[in-house]
């Protein structure tokens, strides 16, 4: 296997802390994620020299990979990049999020954090297409220029200058109806406080706590009690039957030109720790990917 393209995602941060889900990194191990790559030799019957398809690989430049860990891409006029961003687990994040545990309507008001983000992008114009209102919380007012004039959030708010509570008052005194997270510890807390009472949240990340030993301290069960809000746990995983679904669906918003996509692209493998240390700063622009040029 050929490696075309590797993702670079925040949940390799939590793994090599010991606190993913599903399969963490010890010292001296090689870091594999999600990546797309042609096959140059095969014994299955399964594909042919040449097919494109996507997996987990370690970050290297070829490598043997089981048949029955990859897929074959689609036959589309989508980049290949794609795969791993609004057309992958990014994508299938967000639309597990908004059309399964959400569900926001025109009348309501959904909030996400990370907004610049791939899945937080996403999220805001799936529920645009829905006819919700939609306000970003970003890192940088470039950012929140982008999901705005760009993606056609209705606000962001900035919260390195901007003032989070008091900007969600002044936006929408009611309080918002629903929030999608991404980021946990002292960003949770405060939304509990601004939602409207019944809102629901759909709890997706911690980017607060990936690059620390302890957990921010976050809502309290009483602050969940007050709110009177449903609260979910979104883990990916659970929704892979899905991922055709949500290709599907965003896939015709990308053709439409109804749905922005933005990449972080870094070149060469030598390029993915540097491209994965600015991922974790937060100062990636869009879907971090590293192109393995040969």
């Amino acid at each position: 296997m050929e490696l075309l393209w590797i993702s670079l995602d925040p949940y390799i941060r939590l793994r090599m802390a010991g606190r993913h889900l599903v399969d963490n990194l010890s010292p001296g191990d090689a870091i594999n994620s999600e990546m797309v790559g042609r096959v140059v030799e095969t014994a299955s019957s399964a594909f042919q020299i040449n097919d494109l398809v996507i997996g987990f690989s370690n970050w290297q430049s070829h490598a043997v990979l089981r048949a029955d860990g990859l897929k074959k891409l689609p036959d589309t006029d989508h980049s290949m990049s794609y795969y791993l961003g609004v057309l992958g687990m990014p994508g299938l994040t967000a639309y597990a999020g908004v059309e399964v545990l959400l569900k926001p309507l025109a009348e309501d008001t959904l909030v996400v954090s990370a907004a610049g983000g791939p899945v937080g992008s996403s999220v805001g114009q799936l529920a645009k297409a829905r006819g919700a209102t939609v306000i970003g919380i970003a890192d940088g007012q470039e950012k929140c220029r982008w999901v705005v004039d760009q993606i056609g959030f209705d606000h962001c708010i900035d919260y390195h200058q901007q003032d989070v509570r008091s900007s969600l008052n002044e936006i929408c005194p009611a309080g918002p109806s629903h929030y999608f997270d991404n980021v946990g510890g002292n960003l949770l807390k405060l939304m509990l406080e601004c939602m409207q009472p019944y809102g629901k949240i759909a709890l997706c990340g911690v980017i607060s706590d990936y690059n620390e030993t302890d957990p921010a301290p976050g809502p309290t069960p009483l602050e969940i009690i007050t709110a009177r809000a449903t609260v979910m746990g979104l883990v990916v995983y659970d929704y892979e039957h899905l991922q055709d679904q949500a290709r599907a669906a965003i896939g015709k918003l990308v053709k439409g030109n109804s749905f922005a996509v933005r990449e972080d692209i870094s070149k060469g493998l030598h390029s993915a720790p540097g491209a994965f240390a600015t991922l974790m700063r937060g100062k990636s622009q869009g879907k971090a990917l590293v192109q393995l040029c040969h």
